[in-house]
């Protein structure tokens, strides 16, 4: 008998349909002798309309009623999902996250888990029962409900997975697992049998749309073993394990792009110690994240700063660090939110030269010019204009021979 929790995606619980479908998928598990907790995202397209029914009453809404708002649509599906498993004859409960309770920090609209009480939980499926668990909410140290940031419910599933002590976290979406690339670009992308944390934390954070990042980080750290699976579908998913449950590793594990990015150009800034300091910190203190990084030293004793952000982030960033002008001394900014992340990400790079070399060559070959690079250890990040997002994919796919 194996411990599992089932996490279903909005797009698996979209209608009464699909959450039978569900609650019969749980059953088999049930059926099969595993233990089981199942956590549920909202409906498909019901977070999307609470958060516009906020907006259109205040544009500065208060975070505390934003999340108790937002919370509700989880709330609806576990109530339905243990409805539809009760109809099948399965012992099913719902639970809250504040039930549990999800403890989180006061960080509403982005809180992070700090711990969940998983003794009475534990004790209901000793006793044969099913909890349904509410995902993407928690309960803040002012009692009040927190939310987890949007897909946020992968987290949940994560997080419930450790404190549970289960085997395995599945999670259910709309994909049949995690491919080369994505196979809308590349219908010739593979899907992989097994993908290491590092592989997906970093294809993940550069634009994969398969799992949250965070819920990545979270299954890395306390080593919960993750399966991406389709709902609508049997076929075996991808695993998400241990570097060391990977026999045979390729040098590329995969492909990612993001449209989602911003660049800026802090123009003829002073050379000296601290500079740096000057313009990213403000725009920390203002919870703007900065990704690619990039200095130009001019003879002149000025230099270029160059970096990107997140398009939603871009508006906030020109405006703090207008106010900072003076203190930063810069001449001027220019910008450009016409371009795109491309990445290549794979733990055989470890031991393996010439994977940049590569890329840089093929993206020449056909004409795309390189504005900005970044690099980690198992990871080749390049900025290019967004028109050859597809071209440089494709041409990447096949260059690494990735394709099937």
């Amino acid at each position: 008998m194996a411990r599992i929790v089932m996490k279903f995606g909005g797009t698996s619980v979209a209608d009464l349909d699909r959450i039978r479908n569900v609650a019969a998928r749980v059953k088999a598990q049930l059926d099969a002798g595993d233990e089981v907790a199942v956590v549920v995202s909202a409906m498909a397209g019901t977070t999307n309309q609470l958060v516009d029914w906020c907006q259109k009453l205040s544009s500065l809404f208060d975070a505390r009623e934003y999340d108790a708002v937002v919370a509700t649509g989880e709330q609806v599906t576990a109530g339905l999902v243990a409805i539809a498993l009760q109809n099948l004859g399965v012992d099913a409960r719902s639970w809250m996250g504040w039930q549990i309770a999800v403890e989180t920090d006061g960080q509403h609209g982005k809180a992070r888990i700090d711990a969940i009480e998983s003794e009475e939980l534990l004790s209901r499926m000793g006793q044969g029962q099913t909890p349904v668990v509410a995902g993407f909410q928690g309960i803040g140290p002012d009692n009040r409900i927190t939310t987890l940031g949007r897909g946020g419910s992968d987290t949940s599933a994560v997080a419930l997975a450790a404190a549970l002590g289960a085997d395995r976290c599945d999670i259910y979406t709309d994909v049949d697992g995690v491919y080369t690339t994505d196979p809308r670009i590349v219908p010739q992308a593979r899907k992989l049998a097994r993908i290491t944390y590092e592989e997906m934390l970093e294809l993940a954070s550069v634009g994969a749309k398969v799992l949250q990042t965070r819920s990545v980080e979270l299954a890395m750290k306390e080593r919960v073993r993750v399966q991406v699976r389709s709902s609508f579908s049997d076929a075996p998913g991808t695993m998400v394990v241990d570097e060391d449950e990977v026999v045979e590793q390729e040098i590329v594990a995969g492909i990612a792009y993001s449209r989602d990015e911003a660049k800026i150009t802090v123009r003829r800034v002073p050379d000296r110690p601290g500079i740096a300091a000057a313009i990213f910190v403000p725009l920390a203190e203002a919870h703007i994240n900065v990704d690619m990084i990039v200095q130009n030293v001019a003879e002149d004793g000025t230099t270029d700063m160059t970096f990107t952000v997140g398009k939603a982030d871009f508006a906030r960033a020109n405006a703090v660090l207008e106010q900072a002008r003076e203190r930063i001394g810069f001449v001027e900014i220019t910008t450009d939110q016409n371009v795109a992340k491309l990445s290549v990400v794979g733990v055989g790079m470890r031991s393996h030269a010439g994977v940049a070399g590569t890329m840089f060559h093929t993206l020449a070959e056909r004409g795309i010019n390189i504005q900005v690079i970044s690099t980690s250890e198992i990871k080749v990040s390049v900025l290019v204009a967004a028109e050859y997002t597809e071209l440089a994919v494709r041409a990447l796919h096949t260059a690494y021979d990735l394709d099937a």
